[in-house]
């Protein structure tokens, strides 16, 4: 390339107008391609001269320190062939390097200046007569790693949903980068710890009856009032009702839970010594007291799982994410199908797992689904906007 350059522009050089003067000079006019060289360097008989002496005679002149083949065989010099293996990527006329014994595993390639070292660690396992497997039983613990016997297994669980673990795995990971009202202001968080276990167990259970149909900030507050006045059955039962409803607002149907709540606390003092029941059954009686309460009391107060907890946005999640064989109009129906086959470990997280979901992400009203991990994997992901483009 170079070569080219200057003998195209041999009048334009000092160099060239000066061995001009001492004999002929070539001046080429065709370049011959020589497609199979690694070095991509053409010798001068490449460039063929104007004149029948200028090519390939010995009294020509070219500025070249270095004969050429034709040269050297005009000479009587035999052309020396080495068997020296050119590297791919080894710039022209830069010989390679030889190796130590000690270098097998390195190759070393010349790029301009720069040397770059390409290294094998491991040699491939069909050259090696080390085998990998072998490698393997010599790292890998003999010992049998078993699994615990209380670790889940969840391969043979008959889900409505294929997927409904990976859906349970991203919601885990989707609650943990983001705090719900629930994690701060839920019911479990309302009780006074400073009181004795009865009475806040009692409390628990007033949390409950006022959660329903009532965000968790409203029934907090509600709480902070009532345990200013001092939260207990005794209390409660001596407040009269007016002033009961007005602590209580702005829960949803105050007045009715007040008076729910009156006469709960008349059967708690007659019937179990101002505590409260410890099994679902007797729960359930009590006024304003229904299923999904009495679940998460158990859960709460009593550290007992009875059953999966179920309000609006589990039953609200558990179909759109097709947890349920078919859908389901009511909570309780709901519950019925999710304990049919959801493993029973996971039946105490499941509540507030999907409360706070559905309170961050999973919402009501136009749910977050671009945020969602489960939008490539959820029957209803981008419901609403489905809908619109087909209206």
């Amino acid at each position: 390339v170079i070569v080219l350059a200057m003998a195209k522009n041999v009048k334009k050089l000092t160099l060239a107008n000066k061995l001009a003067k001492r004999g002929d000079l070539i001046k080429p006019t065709e370049i011959k391609s020589r497609p199979n060289r690694a070095d991509n360097v053409r010798d001068i008989e490449d460039l063929v001269g104007v004149s029948a002496g200028a090519a390939g005679s010995s009294s020509s002149v070219f500025f070249s320190p270095v004969q050429t083949r034709k040269q050297r065989l005009l000479n009587g010099e035999a052309v020396k062939k080495t068997n020296i293996k050119m590297e791919p990527l080894s710039p022209a006329r830069v010989a390679p390097k030889k190796f130590r014994k000690d270098d097998r595993m390195v190759t070393r390639v010349q790029m301009g200046s720069a040397t770059v070292v390409i290294c094998k660690v491991v040699p491939d396992a069909v050259d090696s007569p080390v085998r990998v497997d072998k490698i393997r039983e010599e790292v890998e613990p003999q010992i049998k790693q078993e699994a615990p016997e209380d670790s889940p297994s969840f391969s043979e669980v008959q889900a409505p949903h294929p997927l409904w673990f990976n859906h349970l795995e991203n919601i885990r990971i989707m609650r943990n980068s983001r705090t719900a009202p629930v994690d701060t202001m839920g019911c479990h968080r309302c009780a006074d710890l400073k009181a004795d276990s009865k009475t806040q167990r009692f409390q628990n259970l007033v949390a409950l009856m006022l959660s329903s149909q009532t965000k968790d900030r409203t029934t907090y507050e509600a709480m902070n009032r009532l345990k200013d006045r001092g939260l207990t059955p005794l209390k409660v039962k001596e407040m009269p009702v007016t002033e009961l409803e007005n602590l209580l607002h702005p829960v949803s149907f105050y007045k009715n839970k007040a008076k729910y709540l009156k006469q709960t606390v008349e059967i708690l003092t007659d019937k179990y010594g101002s505590d409260i029941p410890d099994n679902v059954k007797d729960l359930v009686a009590l006024p304003g007291v229904g299923p999904k309460m009495a679940h998460i009391c158990m859960a709460v107060a009593w550290n007992k799982i009875t059953g999966i907890g179920v309000d609006v946005h589990v039953h609200r999640l558990s179909n759109r994410l097709g947890w349920v064989p078919k859908p389901t109009k009511e909570p309780e129906q709901t519950r019925v199908a999710l304990e049919k086959w959801l493993p029973f470990s996971l039946w105490s997280e499941v509540n507030h797992l999907f409360v706070g979901f559905g309170q961050t992400i999973c919402t009501p009203v136009k749910p977050n689904c671009g945020e969602c991990l489960n939008k490539d994997i959820c029957p209803s992901a981008h419901a609403e906007t489905k809908e619109k483009k087909k209206k």
